[in-house]
């Protein structure tokens, strides 16, 4: 599995929102889950952890996570085009409005 498949299950991006905040305890992240069991949340934050997103630490009895920003980094990059895109687009629509604008004027 790789990052995409890992974001695609909506599930898991809640977990790693949940975690922009900041590190969370395995029971603070099953908590935002209230419809999944305990060891169904356990096997999502396995594969965020397998494939980069999170990392994970001990803490005396408790497992802290947090996100891994250099997990995000492939998503970002894919992302990135479609941001230039949507830039190039949104910077010809305020030409246009602003060609428009003037007409009118």
């Amino acid at each position: 599995m790789d990052v995409f498949e890992a974001v695609a299950e909506p599930s898991r991006r809640a977990l790693l929102d949940a975690l922009t905040t900041g590190e969370r305890t395995a029971g603070e992240l099953v908590a935002t889950l209230p419809d999944l069991t305990q060891p169904t949340v356990s096997r999502h934050l396995r594969v965020l952890r397998e494939v980069g997103l999170v990392e994970v630490r001990p803490d005396a009895q408790r497992r802290i996570y947090a996100l891994r920003a250099d997990g995000l980094v492939a998503i970002d990059e894919w992302i990135d085009r479609y941001r230039r895109y949507w830039a190039d687009h949104l910077d010809a629509l305020e030409r246009h409005l602003q060609a428009t604008h003037r007409e009118k004027q």
